[in-house]
């Protein structure tokens, strides 16, 4: 039913002696919710003991005031899930947790490694087995630190230097051991980070909305090829690699909240800016302006401002249908989008409708859209994409490892139009869409726009993320974040 592209996964982490940082970062982790839906866990150190609570589903689902009461301590990490490597289950929730004695580290990571399978290898650790690229990264973590004597103040820090190079692909990880909380992003910076000040401490966030929340200010984002330090002292920051930037393009298009921002520019305006263009490269006689709710609403107010077309609702969603719902059987599955999505005939009959979404993917979600809108009466209905066709598979952290899943792979635009039963249809340009973000067209990756990936990946890590399962519907997975 759900063909959109899967979430990112979401980090939070907070240092703030004196304060409630088991709550700080249950509302961090309510705030990036979006980038996960199936597992959320709590790390929280009070300086001798690391304690870690996860568990299935939601924030609210897997904590209560009951829950947090005894989580005390100075430093917490979070995580939120949206499984694309590994299956949805309680042993891939996060944050992971590895122990040396009587000390112990936990690790949140938001991303997708690429060379999974050659350093599970490394390990010992059979493809099979792998429970997700988390878990590798963990391991090899644990060893490294093994190797290092706790007295050189650096229990965490020196390990990560050797095992960082090691890695390839997307993390943008949140750690922690009983002092010291740390932000790492690859060199790339495929996934967000960042770092706010909080009076009497500091965060860190896949995204400024989980600073706001916490009434944390924005200092900067985490730098690619960046690792931070944040202890007693201050803190502290060093390069551990040559930087490239690429940005996932799609954290601006879908995937980051629109009230948060990413290169120093706000998502909402930029989503907004992408209608506007859309609207100035494709315009066409309609009588209402409509969004899929509720990605597709920002890009649809840009496209209705450029165009002078009345922007309207054509689409009421069920904000109460997310990924855990239980999934019907299949003698329901015909119900399809409308579990998540009503008509308003009064507002569609006899009009011709511009609907503006952000992307199609496998694309039976929208061609059941152009159905229901046509059943309520619309009189023409107009498809406005504001992103280029999706036709190359993503393997730093969305969840699409296969390019026979994807509708654009193979079929001109023409024929996507005829699939979908659309009068017409459009997709924003890609120098477009770059222009809109307002940053550097250069500091992006658009591997699944234009096939031009910028980390090599290697056919076995390609066959381990088409394979993985997917415990919540059977069907080919995801990679990890």
């Amino acid at each position: 039913m759900d063909d959109g592209i899967g979430e990112a996964c979401g980090v939070f982490g907070v240092y703030a002696p004196g304060q409630a940082v088991a709550n700080l970062t249950y509302f961090g982790l309510f705030a990036l919710q979006h980038r996960g839906q199936e597992s959320a866990g709590i790390a929280v150190s009070d300086g001798e003991t690391i304690t870690v609570v996860k568990d299935m589903g939601l924030v609210t689902q897997a904590f209560d005031e009951r829950r947090l009461a005894p989580l005390e301590g100075h430093l917490a990490i979070g995580h939120v899930r949206y499984s694309t490597t590994g299956t949805s289950t309680w042993r891939n929730a996060q944050p992971v947790y590895r122990s040396r004695g009587d000390a112990g580290f936990a690790l949140g990571h938001n991303g997708n490694l690429t060379n999974t399978v050659e350093l599970a290898a490394e390990l010992g650790i059979d493809a099979a087995d792998i429970g997700s690229d988390s878990d590798v990264v963990a391991e090899l973590l644990a060893r490294a630190w093994a190797e290092y004597p706790r007295s050189d103040g650096r229990d965490l820090e020196a390990p990560l230097e050797d095992v960082l190079p090691r890695l390839r692909g997307a993390f943008s990880f949140v750690l922690m051991d009983d002092a010291r909380l740390i932000g790492v992003r690859d060199p790339n910076g495929f996934r967000p980070l960042v770092l706010g000040r909080l009076e009497g401490g500091w965060v860190l966030a896949s995204e400024t909305a989980g600073l706001d929340i916490v009434g944390a200010h924005m200092v900067r984002e985490i730098e690619p090829a960046e690792m931070i330090v944040i202890d007693a002292s201050g803190v502290r920051s060093h390069r551990y690699a040559e930087p490239v930037p690429t940005l996932c393009l799609f954290e601006f298009v879908y995937f980051a909240r629109p009230d948060s921002d990413l290169y120093g520019q706000n998502v909402h305006a930029a989503r907004q800016r992408m209608g506007e263009e859309l609207a100035r490269q494709a315009p066409v006689p309609a009588d209402m302006v409509m969004p899929v709710p509720e990605s597709g609403v920002p890009a649809a107010q840009g496209f209705a401002r450029a165009s002078g077309v009345p922007y309207g609702d054509g689409l009421v969603k069920n904000r109460y249908v997310g990924r855990t719902f239980i999934q019907p059987n299949p003698a329901l599955r015909g119900m399809g989008v409308r579990l998540k999505l009503n008509p308003l005939p009064e507002n569609i009959a006899g009009k011709r409708l511009v609907v503006v979404d952000d992307s199609i993917v496998r694309g039976t979600t929208t061609r059941q859209i152009v159905s229901m809108l046509r059943e309520a009466g619309a009189a023409e209905v107009h498809m406005r994409i504001s992103s280029p066709p999706y036709r190359w598979p993503c393997f730093f952290g969305m969840d699409t490892s296969r390019r026979s899943e994807l509708l654009a792979a193979d079929l001109s635009v023409g024929e996507i139009r005829e699939y979908l039963g659309a009068d017409s249809l459009a997709y924003l340009e890609l120098p477009r869409l770059l222009a809109a973000t307002g940053a550097p067209p250069s500091s992006f990756c658009t591997a699944c726009l234009t096939g031009v990936y910028p980390v090599p990946i290697t056919p076995a890590e390609g066959a381990f993320e088409a394979a993985q399962p997917n415990s919540l519907d059977g069907a080919p997975s995801r990679l990890e974040v």
